[in-house]
Order: C-alpha cells, then sequence, then structure tokens
C-alpha cells in the first residue's frame, strides 16, 4: 500500500504542476506582433552593438599582448 500511496502522490504532483503552469500562462501579459517586432529589433541592434564593441576590445588586447610579449 505504501507503494501506491507514493505513486498517487508523484501523480498528483505532476498534475498540480501542470495546472499551475497553465494558470500562471494565461496570467502572461502576452506582446502584441507589433511589440514583438520591435522588441526583436531592440535585441538584434543590442547583439550587433555588443558584437562589435567585444570585436574591439579583443583586437585591442590582442594587439596589447603582441606588443608587449614583442611578436
Amino acid at each position: 500500500m505504501a507503494g501506491k500511496d507514493e505513486k498517487n502522490k508523484r501523480e498528483n504532483g505532476i498534475q498540480r504542476f501542470i495546472r499551475e503552469t497553465i494558470g500562471e500562462l494565461r496570467r502572461v501579459h502576452w506582446p502584441t506582433w507589433p511589440e514583438a517586432r520591435r522588441l526583436t529589433i531592440i535585441v538584434i541592434c543590442v547583439l550587433v552593438i555588443m558584437a562589435v564593441f567585444l570585436g574591439l576590445v579583443d583586437e585591442g588586447a590582442t594587439r596589447f599582448i603582441r606588443l608587449v610579449i614583442g611578436v
């Protein structure tokens, strides 16, 4: 009997998790398509700016190390 009770608790836990997850997803404020597009463009712009910045920092650090080492 103890094994059966443990199995029921696990199933109830999984069912509760799914029910709570669905409830939380219903409360989420989903963006409209224009909002999603705008936010996607912002993310891509920030990504490009950071990539350029990190590339420049990497190149500068590489040149500095080569200057210090004398290669």
